[in-house]
């Protein structure tokens, strides 16, 4: 049927929207470590710190802008409004980085830009992932497929960003890191400028009629719906988002080094010479939404294929190798550094290697949980359980930001965690070697339990 074979056009615009968003955000994060070291004269060890409790924060917003969206102003509005806090965010940044020789202005205008960009993240993302599953029913086939589509505009927004912005802020001049900031900024206003243009033209349910109003807009048989109590199997599915979110939590703590530890790495100890050309640090942070852009394709066609098999994993499964797929590509690293002697830099193939691995990982985790959360999370809590499952990318960016700070310095102590001496780069990329493979045979024996929790036919 038409139906089954088409999406509604409604995604395209949030994938659009959130293209520009992402754009918006990446194209800062690029930057953003080196811009504290250079600009800032932050040093490494306060500089992982700051990123991590900024990013940790970014992720932790959602779960008031979800509470906010769910009881008040609905998806539509928090969107605006998280949309215009960014924008505002940025170019704070902007100005930041006009005035960064004079620590009394840039460093009050730098703190500040991050907390807009962190508020209005908060509005933003858990509301525009929600309203896609909106666009469909309730047990449609599609979801998936539809926010593995949604999800490649995350990336090739995250793809352009340290293209762009990296290559206008990274020149090794650090008055140039605001004109990275700017772009930054402008990409937000795009993304506002097409989600206010088209959202009452596309963006209808079914039934036709309009999404993400604010509750007291909705008819009185939504209301309905929304306002029903909890049942027993509500209660389980909720169990199951706040599972899967405690092991996001390593997924994420690890994959996250890309904007820290492996910015330094590459900086440091990576040979990024190719025919004549130095890569700017940056770039190597495009490495992994080009190979979502890629790849998600070959995955969704994968789950496809075993679905019609009557093989496809279930959703915790697939979490699962997501794991196994992330400690794989720190032992690639691993092996790249672990015989190098001091001051021999490694080549650019070990990097990609590991980013590939990554994101394979990625594609088998961060996509279908964003849908398996629209699947179980009951509808009257719809957008704050979506920032529930943010709300574990916080911890995890948090934690991020902690590890890094193990990252071994010439001239300094050598670091231990829990009693684990990381005596260099061998040992500190092995350190989430082991945290990933453990949290990934963990939960491959918790996937039946949850499995049975999720009361999905097919999950």
């Amino acid at each position: 049927m038409a139906k089954q074979s088409s999406h509604p056009k409604g995604l395209y615009l949030l994938f659009a929207t959130e293209m520009w968003e992402r754009f918006s955000y990446y194209g800062n994060r690029a930057l953003l470590a080196l811009f504290m070291i250079s600009a800032l004269s932050f040093d490494k060890q306060f500089t992982s710190a700051l990123y991590g409790q900024y990013t940790g924060l970014v992720y932790l917003a959602p779960l008031v802008g979800g509470y906010v969206a769910d009881r008040f102003w609905g998806n539509r509005r928090s969107i605006v409004v998280g949309g215009v806090l960014m924008a505002l965010g940025q170019f704070l940044l902007f100005f930041a980085g006009t005035w960064f020789q004079d620590a009394s202005i840039a460093i009050p205008l730098f703190y500040s830009g991050l907390g807009f960009i962190i508020a209005g993240n908060g509005f933003f993302k858990p509301n525009i992932s929600t309203m896609v599953g909106q666009l469909y029913e309730p047990n449609d086939s599609r979801k998936d497929t539809a926010y593995t589509i949604f999800y490649m505009g995350i990336n090739l927004g995250s793809f352009m960003a340290p293209l762009i912005c990296g290559t206008l802020g990274d020149t090794g001049n650090p008055a140039d890191f605001r004109w990275g900031f700017l772009t930054a900024g402008l990409g937000m206003l795009i993304s506002l400028a097409i989600f206010v243009s088209f959202r009452d033209k596309y963006l209808l349910d079914p039934a036709g009629k309009l999404i993400g109003l604010a509750p007291g807009k909705i008819s009185a048989e939504e209301r309905a719906k929304r306002d029903a109590p909890l049942t027993q199997v509500d209660i389980e599915r909720i169990i199951v988002i706040g599972v899967l979110s405690f092991f996001v939590i390593f997924f994420w703590s690890a994959f996250e080094q890309a904007g820290v530890s492996l910015t330094f790495f590459a900086a440091e100890s990576l040979d990024r010479e190719v025919l004549g050309f130095t890569v700017p640090t940056s770039w190597f942070q495009s490495l992994n939404p080009v190979f979502v852009l890629i790849f998600a394709p070959v995955l969704a066609s994968l789950w496809t294929f075993l679905s019609k098999k009557g093989a496809e994993p279930s959703s915790p499964t697939k979490m699962a190798w997501g794991l196994l797929f992330l400690g794989f590509g720190y032992i690639v690293i691993a092996m790249a550094v672990k015989h190098i002697e001091p001051g021999i830099k490694v080549s650019i193939m070990w990097l990609v290697t590991m980013y590939w691995l990554h994101t394979m990982g990625e594609l088998c985790l961060s996509p279908i949980g964003l849908s398996l959360v629209n699947k179980l999370a009951p509808a009257r809590f719809a957008s704050l359980l979506m920032a529930v499952w943010f709300m574990a990318s916080a911890a995890a960016n948090w934690f991020a930001g902690v590890l890094a700070g193990f990252y071994p310095e010439a001239g300094q102590a050598v670091p231990s965690f829990m009693g684990y001496q990381i005596n260099g780069i061998y040992e500190f990329f092995m350190l989430f070697v082991g945290m990933a493979m453990a949290t990934a045979a963990l939960l491959l024996l918790s996937t039946k339990k949850l499995q049975k929790m999720m009361h999905l036919e097919v999950a």
